[in-house]
């Protein structure tokens, strides 16, 4: 029986950003489930990033590679440090083990932008999803058309109350997890896609990453913003298709 292959999306969208990859990664077994409270899935009660993560664990295969994308790298880096027999090798996209900068922590938006994003989600979902958006394709040379692939996988263009109330929740998960100190129980192969130019999770930060690991493989992606396996598909999926077989 073939090793599955877990994908994780990133917060505000579904997994239907995923759609790219799923013809050249067609030889493979793929679980992409919506997150919490994203799409078709029901929120989990809370912000607290383990929650989320033991809610996916519940449905989700022994033994995979599990690979995450922005809020959905952080789920995977939980889930190779606390449920680690679900995890046989990492994939991480676009990756951080903290979205806000602090003392110490440079690889991140500033905390104030943090801070502003969640304020005003609350009054303006729409506008913020698309402002998170415009910041996933600075810098990249496929912008337009990420941008319209990011756009259509959106949880909810124009989010109700009880989706705005969800997808809040979403962002204060992401605003609030630090998996600094927990990165030394993660033991699994891993393997870092980042885009050069990502403006939400700074190249610095898979760098860091990356350094944490001796084993571990970094692909920095050329003229790519947040969301390079949009952008440079066919490579992306070479690259995961190879590390996954590996």
């Amino acid at each position: 029986m073939s090793r599955p292959l877990v994908l994780l999306h990133g917060w505000g969208l579904t997994a239907r950003v995923w759609e790219t990859l799923r013809a050249p990664l067609a030889g493979l077994t793929i679980h992409a489930p919506d997150l919490p409270g994203h799409g078709s899935a029901p929120a989990v009660s809370g912000t607290d990033l383990a929650a989320w993560t033991d809610r996916l664990a519940a449905d989700l295969p022994d033994g995979a590679t599990v690979c995450g994308w922005s809020l959905g790298a952080l789920l995977a880096l939980d889930f190779a440090a606390r449920h680690p027999r679900k995890v046989a090798r990492l994939a991480l996209i676009g990756a951080t083990p903290r979205f806000a900068a602090t003392e110490g922590w440079p690889h991140a938006l500033d905390a104030e932008t943090v801070a502003a994003f969640r304020d005003a989600f609350t009054s303006a979902p729409a506008a913020v999803l698309h402002r998170f958006i415009a910041l996933q394709v600075l810098g990249d040379a496929h912008r337009r058309e990420v941008g319209g692939k990011l756009t259509a996988a959106l949880s909810a263009a124009e989010p109700d109350a009880a989706q705005t109330e969800a997808l809040a929740a979403g962002l204060a998960v992401l605003a609030g997890a630090d998996l600094r100190g927990t990165l030394a129980a993660i033991r699994q192969p891993a393997l870092l896609l980042h885009g050069e130019h990502d403006a939400l999770m700074p190249v610095g930060a898979a760098r860091w990453l990356a350094a944490q690991w001796p084993d571990a493989r970094l692909e920095i992606l050329a003229a790519c913003g947040h969301a390079p396996f949009l952008s440079r598909p066919a490579e992306c999926a070479t690259l995961l298709e190879g590390f996954h077989r590996g």
